[in-house]
């Protein structure tokens, strides 16, 4: 996984595009709720969150290697208290972002979400590629 550390720079796109595929792992307002934690906590400077999304497939197959191989491997969370969204977002040319490349679309960007349980909110655990 690939981080950044940064102070809350990170603009979401007034056309921001939002897909959600049909789950039968969640709720809508669950996947919505994922979204919007990620949304309020995008803080790439000199980026702009472009697209977010939840696919299932995807997600589920990303959700494995992260039990199997990631922090899930360790922290004990349960696989229906993990969600991977993912993401595209634009990073401009102004050179303030000092680890990101300039004047690029990051595609595919993965954002790992768990909870405590089905009641509890989502909590970013990690995100990159």
């Amino acid at each position: 996984m690939f981080s950044l550390v940064s102070c809350k720079q990170g603009r979401i796109s007034d056309n921001i595009e939002i897909d959600i595929s049909e789950s039968t792992k969640f709720s809508k307002d669950e996947i919505t709720n994922s979204i919007e934690c990620v949304k309020s906590n995008f803080n790439f400077e000199g980026a702009t969150l472009t697209k977010i999304w939840y696919d299932e497939k995807k997600s589920n197959n990303l959700v494995d290697i992260y039990l199997e191989n990631g922090n899930g491997s360790q922290n004990g969370v349960s696989e229906e208290d993990v969600i991977i969204l993912l993401s595209n977002f634009y990073v401009d040319d102004s050179g303030k972002n000092p680890v990101l490349n300039r004047d690029t679309i990051y595609t595919d960007y993965q954002w790992i979400l768990i909870r405590d349980n089905e009641k509890s909110e989502w909590k970013i655990d990690s995100f990159g590629f």
